[in-house]
């Protein structure tokens, strides 16, 4: 008997995880670095990796291995939720921007074409449509 209300005890007490607690608040939690559209703007190539870093900040991922690649991930998250996401990669010809890929691009990276995570959204829904 003891040993079924153990048993008892410990599978109420796993639900609680999997099924979690009613009303618990989960707050949104931004990891990488928040890029805008207006701070990719400013980017021109030719750039030095010090005037990218200044509009950029910091890059979240440099690679030990190809030293000529910044990525600038970001992600808003609410619990499993994911709220928005983005990604962009500048690379570089030893100190100097050669190219910008990701979600977020220049005008001279993109021959004229924003592209933005929002964008992206509305394509989605669009294709679904047909």
């Amino acid at each position: 008997m003891r040993s079924l209300l153990i048993l008892l005890i410990a599978c109420i007490l796993s639900a609680c995880g999997t099924v979690g607690f009613p009303g618990v608040y989960k707050i949104d939690v931004e990891q990488g670095n928040l890029i805008e559209q207006d701070m990719v703007d400013q980017l021109e190539r030719g750039m030095s990796r010090r005037q990218v870093r200044f509009i950029l900040g910091t890059p979240l991922v440099e690679d030990p291995f190809n030293q000529e690649r910044w990525d600038y991930p970001y992600v808003i998250r609410n619990g499993a939720d994911i709220i928005r996401k983005a990604q962009m990669t500048v690379h570089f010809d030893g100190d100097t921007l050669t190219d910008v890929s990701g979600d977020y691009r220049p005008d001279w990276a993109t021959d004229g074409r924003t592209n933005s995570p929002e964008d992206k959204v509305s394509e989605e829904d669009t294709d679904g449509a047909n």
